[in-house]
């Protein structure tokens, strides 16, 4: 009946029941061969591709660490790690006379900086060393120390022969730090004393020293027993207590060429400090080529008048 009835349709119908039926079979057979002729994909199956990612992450993770030197993690603690070591004090073994040698050289033959302020005090006081086995006798040298700097110990013919009255009252007691502060009788130049000589004046102790020649070195010396007063943890008695020990010679002043140097170098002086100041004079000297005093340096906003007179006495212009 189907047929018959098909038979009935026009030319167009039968033509578009043809297609319909063409699309249908296509549709079918495109369901049924597809899957033959497409790989599937094995980018989450394929083992030895994520086995080499895997390696090759972690070899990041290693460089990584072994560029910042960093401890390793938990998990990976059976690994090996180069143990850090760390190298010996150095120091040097030359001959010395114990009665004359200053504390750098006290510090070069290995003595520790407190070892050189006990020998040095010791001498200020009128102390000498007549003998090797006087030396033994400071506090804080021990007896590997002795034994090893004792064939470096030499003395100044004169020296061996002094009777010291002073020593034989002592010459069998231990030569010990000093206690109590030294008289205010002493006078040193501030620029050039170093930390040992500074611990000679009653007031100062190591924090002191420390903090007065660090600052010295910040400045590149000191111009005046006031600036004193800038240094960190120095108290106001305290700088009355110790300005009559200190002298300055002024020649001693590291001086900042303001014609040549960095922003860098300018931003290092406490008198400058700030990134600002620093970049504004050497823009300035970048424009002008080359100046030829502190007075150029007054048009610029942010330096003060203030500013201007401390440093003065820092800066040169050559």
């Amino acid at each position: 009946m189907m047929i018959k009835n098909f038979l009935h349709f026009n030319r167009g119908q039968k033509i578009g029941i043809l297609i319909m039926l063409g699309l249908i079979v296509t549709s079918l057979l495109a369901g049924w061969m597809l899957p033959r002729f497409v790989q599937p994909n094995t980018a989450t199956t394929d083992t030895s591709f994520l086995t080499e990612a895997a390696k090759f992450k972690e070899s990041l993770v290693e460089l990584e660490r072994a560029k910042q030197n960093r401890y390793p993690d938990y998990d990976n603690f059976y690994k090996p790690y180069p143990k850090k070591t760390f190298e010996k004090e150095k120091y040097e073994l030359f001959a010395f006379d114990p009665n004359s040698a200053d504390s750098a050289t006290l510090v070069r033959l290995g003595l520790k900086p407190y070892v050189a302020v006990n020998i040095l005090r010791y001498r200020v006081k009128g102390g000498k060393f007549r003998k090797p086995e006087d030396f033994a006798r400071v506090y804080g040298i021990t007896p590997e120390k002795f034994e090893e700097l004792k064939p470096f110990i030499s003395f100044e013919s004169n020296i061996a022969k002094v009777a010291d009255e002073n020593f034989s009252e002592t010459e069998n007691q231990e030569i010990k730090p000093e206690k109590k502060n030294l008289k205010n009788g002493i006078v040193i130049e501030l620029n050039t004393a170093d930390t040992a000589a500074m611990l000679q004046i009653a007031g100062i102790g190591p924090s002191t020293a420390r903090g007065i020649a660090r600052y010295r070195n910040l400045l590149g010396g000191y111009h005046s027993i006031e600036q004193l007063k800038e240094v960190y943890g120095m108290r106001p008695e305290n700088f009355e207590r110790i300005r009559s020990n200190f002298t300055i010679d002024d020649s001693q002043i590291k001086k900042i060429n303001v014609n040549t140097a960095s922003v860098d170098r300018l931003k290092k002086h406490p008198y400058i400090k700030t990134f600002q100041k620093a970049v504004a004079i050497y823009e300035y000297r970048r424009k002008k080529v080359k100046l030829s005093g502190i007075e150029d340096l007054k048009v610029l906003d942010e330096l003060t008048g203030e500013d201007l007179s401390k440093l003065a006495p820092y800066l040169e212009f050559k």
